[in-house]
């Protein structure tokens, strides 16, 4: 049976911070806009227990907060379809495609915000402690940890940077890694003179431990090739980042695996923008996110009406 052919000024791929924010600026050009992600809206903020660093609000749970936006995002007429996995886009000319299990997209223009998925701990009890002592944001979930042991896993500049960040809120914090660091030294002294912290190198983390809450973790000396049981209340896993991008590898270039769009998130092709995590940019944050979701959504409006009125130049 043929798939049902379907007309949308805006289709938004992803329903994070970005594309939500940008759902909500396209239904107010009265764009019709169709938002698809094929997880759960809001994306791994959603999963945030209290975030304290979103303007106007002393402390927000990323679930409230990602519902309230996207309820504005519904009241100007942006449609949300969850869990309508993407089959295949045809971004270059006019209009664009966006084949789904169920239909097939016709849009004028594309924002993509398919954003990042955060390499999880390879471990078989990472799911049993999400949120309940396994984390992923520092920034989001750090200031619970207050007076708390924390471990942090990881040896790049992002886990040596949310190591410097924790120690605000550590009694004692352990920098755990495989190998040797990846950060740069800077970064690594600050880490090494401040008295809260132990830094353990060629070690790997083997077991979880808990009831309710993370309680204790085993890890692995490869020198000695001993094992210890650390008591945490919480580890921050910093082991890298996947952007979700690979279903557009075929007709945009990346760049680690991100898309090249400059501050007006625009991509190489004419009608096709990029917003939030999957772009390449140097800072990532919910601000971001939302600036980036504002900028697209006003600039592939911007694009459509030209479209519309004869002015190829866009």
């Amino acid at each position: 049976m043929a798939k049902e052919r379907i007309h949308q000024d805006v289709v938004i791929i992803g329903a994070g911070m970005a594309g939500l924010t940008a759902a909500l600026y396209a239904g107010r050009m009265n764009l019709a806009t169709l938002v698809l992600e094929n997880g759960i809206v809001g994306g791994q903020i959603a999963n945030a227990t209290g975030i304290e660093n979103y303007p106007g609000f002393r402390q927000v749970a990323g679930r409230d907060l990602i519902a309230t936006l996207q309820a504005q995002a519904e009241s100007f007429g942006a449609v949300i379809d969850e869990f309508d996995s993407i089959e295949r886009v045809v971004l270059k000319g006019s209009p664009k495609i966006v084949e789904t299990t169920d239909h097939i997209y016709e849009a004028d223009a594309v924002i993509i915000a398919s954003g990042m998925n955060r390499r999880k701990l390879p471990l078989p009890e990472e799911r049993r402690y999400a949120n309940r002592g396994v984390h992923y944001c520092e920034l989001c979930d750090g200031q619970s940890y207050q007076g708390k042991v924390i471990a942090v896993m990881g040896g790049g500049n992002a886990a040596v940077d949310a190591a410097n960040f924790l120690t605000k809120y550590a009694s004692k914090l352990y920098l755990i890694h495989r190998s040797a660091f990846r950060a740069d030294e800077v970064s690594v002294e600050r880490l090494r003179q401040n008295p809260k912290v132990e830094i353990l190198l060629d070690t790997e983390i083997r077991a979880l431990h808990g009831e309710e809450h993370l309680s204790s973790i085993d890890v692995f000396d490869k020198n000695t090739q001993t094992e210890q049981a650390l008591s945490v209340d919480g580890i921050f896993v910093n082991i890298g980042v996947v952007p979700n991008t690979a279903l557009f590898a075929d007709e945009l270039a990346m760049e680690d695996g991100r898309i090249p769009a400059g501050e007006d998130c625009r991509t190489v092709i004419p009608g096709v923008f990029a917003a939030g995590d999957v772009r390449v940019k140097e800072i990532r944050q919910l601000t971001t996110a939302a600036a980036d979701g504002t900028t697209a959504a006003l600039l592939a409006g911007k694009y459509i009406e030209s479209k519309r009125g004869g002015n190829e130049k866009w």
